[in-house]
């Protein structure tokens, strides 16, 4: 068993920062990869980044690539994403979850999932 809590959402304007943490409880945690969704109202729920169990593989929507940093550290439980160049189509609640597998981009296929934080970017 797996338990996410993710941290770290608000308002911010176009071309800000931001940085989402999720705090993870289990003693199996650097056994998953860990990814990070987002679903804005209307629509499904994307992959975002993804990171697999030590954090030396990563991958990303194309949309966010070269703007946002997914990191791991196995030592403290914790998951981030750094967010730069933020964009207001890049408003929606975002979502830490795990899985066994590094390589599914689908949502319904992974394990464990956090209640999600708002993130709302202004123009």
């Amino acid at each position: 068993q797996v338990q996410l809590v993710e941290s770290g959402g608000g308002l911010v304007q176009a071309g800000g920062s931001l940085r989402l943490s999720c705090a993870a409880s289990g003693r199996t945690f650097s056994s998953y990869a860990m990814g990070w969704f987002r679903q804005a109202p209307g629509k499904e729920r994307d992959v975002v980044a993804v990171a697999s169990w030590s954090g030396d593989n990563t991958r990303y929507a194309d949309s966010v690539k070269g703007r946002f940093t997914i990191s791991r550290d196995n030592a403290k439980n914790m998951v981030y994403l750094q967010m730069n160049s933020l964009k207001p189509e890049d408003t929606a609640i975002y979502y830490c979850a795990a899985d066994r597998s590094y390589y599914t981009d689908r949502a319904y296929e992974w394990d464990y999932w956090g209640q999600g934080t708002q993130v709302t970017v202004s123009s």
